[in-house]
């Protein structure tokens, strides 16, 4: 039998991208948490490029960045697929991905900023949740490759739930439900499948981590 483990960090949105993947295909792995203000010999050793998380260990074969891991899972464990088999539907789906991966990047530029910096921060997301309640979930889907979830929701996940907690942080409500009803409704949707919900970094830890994170970064700044 394969052993797969992980190695993760619990705040990294990528992380769980992999955590949410391994669980819906119902694949048995070994959890690592690593302590990114101490990296590890393991994460240096298996990702001597980046040093980063998530690493997706395949019987000591290590595999890098959150959406090639999916990629790779998808095709070694074929069950529950994760991007669709029509060609057309999977190069939309893959469009859609690289679209979110793209914009992954703002929660950081939303998190360290103040000032005219985070306003910028703000128009960004604002645009981006535009693109996604006008083009990505037209068609009254419940998530963006219709009745069942796929990558796309996996890679626009931070919207879901990261955003809020960094609104929160930061003293800021970027997203409002009534101005973007299907992005809204599809977070629901989201955050209600049960692998998900008991899938993600807890709100109060999460918000602690990061307002912390945050005051020590912008005191660092202003000195």
């Amino acid at each position: 039998m394969a052993v797969v483990k992980l190695i993760g960090a619990w705040p990294s949105a990528y992380c769980y991208r992999v955590i949410w993947a391994l669980k819906l295909k119902g694949i048995p792995y070994e959890y690592i948490e690593e302590d990114l203000s101490n990296k590890s010999h393991l994460l240096l050793q298996y990702n001597p490029i980046h040093k980063k998380v998530p690493v997706l260990l395949h019987d000591g074969k290590p595999i890098c960045e959150s959406t090639v891991i999916l990629r790779y899972i998808d095709e070694i464990w074929p069950q529950n697929p994760l991007l669709p088999a029509d060609p057309y539907e999977r190069a939309v789906a893959l469009f859609w991905i690289k679209f979110a991966d793209d914009k992954v990047f703002l929660l950081s530029k939303l998190y360290q900023t103040d000032g005219e910096e985070q306003q910028a921060a703000v128009k960004e997301w604002l645009e981006m949740l535009e693109v996604m309640e006008e083009h990505a979930l037209i068609g009254g889907k419940k998530f963006f490759g219709g009745d069942e979830i796929n990558m796309v929701d996996m890679a626009f996940s931070f919207v879901a739930h990261w955003l809020g907690i960094l609104e929160d942080v930061v003293g800021l409500e970027i997203f409002e439900p009534h101005k973007f009803p299907r992005v809204s409704s599809w977070i629901q949707n989201f955050k209600s499948i049960p692998i998900i919900k008991e899938n993600l970094p807890d709100v109060d830890k999460m918000y602690a981590f990061s307002k912390h994170g945050r005051e020590m970064m912008l005191a660092s700044k202003s000195n």
